[in-house]
C-alpha cells in the first residue's frame, strides 16, 4: 500500500484556512532516522506568524459565539478526520522518532479501526491517546461551564454567579517528545472553552502537526 509519506512532499503552512507557502520562501528538510530526506516544509517567517495571530483572532469571535454544543461537534468532526489519517501520523512519527523510541517499545494493541488496527508499537498507541484525547474533551464542551460555572447566594433580590469566557488566541507549541499528543493536548482544552489557537509544530518532527493541518 502506498501512503503519503512514500511519496516526497512539501507541507506548506496552514494559515486562515488556506495552504500558502512561506513569505520568505525558505523551506526545511525533514530527516528519517537513516537520514533519508523524508518531506520538505514550507518555513513560517515573522509575518507569517503575525498573518496566522491575526487571522486567529478574527475567527476567534464567531467561535467563542458558538453554542458549547456546536464546538464539541466540530472537535468530534475532527476527531473523525484523524482516524481517516492514522496511517499517516503513525508513519510520520516512526519515520523520525525510532531511535528514540529503541527498546522501549508498548506491549499494548490499538483498539480502534483503521489502517494501525491490532498494531503494537509507540508510535499506534500515541496516535490512539490523541485522538481519545479530543474525543474527551469534545465531550467536555458543553459541560465544562456547569462544572466551573457557580452560583452564589447573595441578600436581597439578586442573582450572582460565575461564568467561564474564552480567553482569547491561544499559542500551543507541540514539545519534541510527542509532536502530535502534546499539541493535541494543547489545542484540546482551548478549542473546547471557545478559544482559538496558532498552532507551532515541533521541530524535531514537525509532519505530524503539517498532517493535522490537513483536517
Amino acid at each position: 500500500m502506498t501512503t503519503r509519506l512514500d511519496v516526497l512532499k512539501t507541507y506548506k503552512l496552514f494559515i486562515d484556512g488556506k495552504f500558502p507557502r512561506s513569505e520568505s520562501g525558505r523551506t526545511m528538510v525533514v530527516h528519517g532516522v537513516g537520514g533519508e530526506v523524508l518531506a520538505h516544509l514550507c518555513k513560517a517567517s515573522r509575518k507569517d506568524l503575525r498573518d496566522a495571530v491575526e487571522a486567529a483572532r478574527k475567527a476567534q469571535a464567531g467561535w467563542a459565539g458558538a453554542t458549547a454544543y456546536n464546538r464539541g461537534q466540530v472537535m468530534y468532526r475532527m476527531a473523525e478526520m484523524m482516524e481517516g489519517k492514522r496511517g499517516e501520523f503513525v508513519e510520520a512519527l516512526e519515520g523520525t522518532e525510532a531511535r528514540r523510541h529503541a527498546g522501549t517499545e508498548p506491549r499494548k494493541k490499538v483498539r480502534r479501526h483503521g489502517g494501525t488496527k491490532g498494531k503494537t508499537g509507540w508510535a499506534a498507541i500515541e496516535v490512539e491517546a490523541a485522538i481519545d484525547r479530543l474525543v474527551c474533551f469534545a465531550g467536555w464542551a458543553d459541560k465544562y461551564a456547569q462544572v466551573l460555572g457557580c452560583n452564589n447566594p447573595v441578600a436581597g433580590p439578586y442573582y450572582n454567579f460565575t461564568a467561564p469566557e474564552a480567553t482569547g488566541v491561544v499559542a500551543a507549541v507541540a514539545p519534541d517528545e510527542h509532536p502530535l499528543l502534546g499539541l493535541i493536548s494543547l489545542i484540546a482544552p482551548a478549542m473546547c472553552s471557545g478559544n482559538a489557537v496558532v498552532g507551532i509544530a515541533s521541530e524535531a518532527n514537525p509532519i505530524p502537526a503539517a498532517i493535522l493541518g490537513e483536517v
